[in-house]
């Protein structure tokens, strides 16, 4: 139900723009994000986003350098990704769910999100 997309293979300083388009439901009235997971460790949050789009929450180690977006039209999340680095080479999985608006529990850790995509590859060589 959550299809991730955009990922590859960039160079350091370089930028994607992944997007997540959500199938078979909507979450208009959910938090959407972003998890990630590098080889051999475990999977860390990257970023949310509001029902309403107007609140967002971040890692510290992406802050300022990372954007999440969403389209509810289209049911579609985005996460724009600028000057990369190696260390943030992982497999993104976006994530929606469908018991809170706001995300904020995602980024104290509290909880995980119900609903998970697939995952997409972003390779940043140095």
């Amino acid at each position: 139900q959550l299809q991730a997309s955009g990922g590859g293979l960039v160079q350091a300083g370089g930028s994607l723009r992944l997007s997540c388009a959500a199938s078979g439901r909507t979450f208009s009235s959910s938090a959407m994000g972003w998890f990630r997971q590098a080889p051999g460790k475990e999977r860390e949050f990257v970023a949310v986003i509001s029902w309403s789009g107007l609140t967002t929450y971040y890692a510290d180690s992406v802050k300022g350098r990372f954007t999440i977006s969403r389209d509810n039209a289209k049911n579609t999340v985005y996460l724009q990704m600028n000057s990369l680095k190696p260390e943030d080479t992982a497999v993104y999985y976006c994530s929606a769910d469908s018991r809170d608006q706001y995300g904020h529990i995602w980024f104290i850790g509290r909880s995980v999100p119900d609903y998970w995509g697939q995952g997409t590859q972003v390779t940043v060589s140095s």
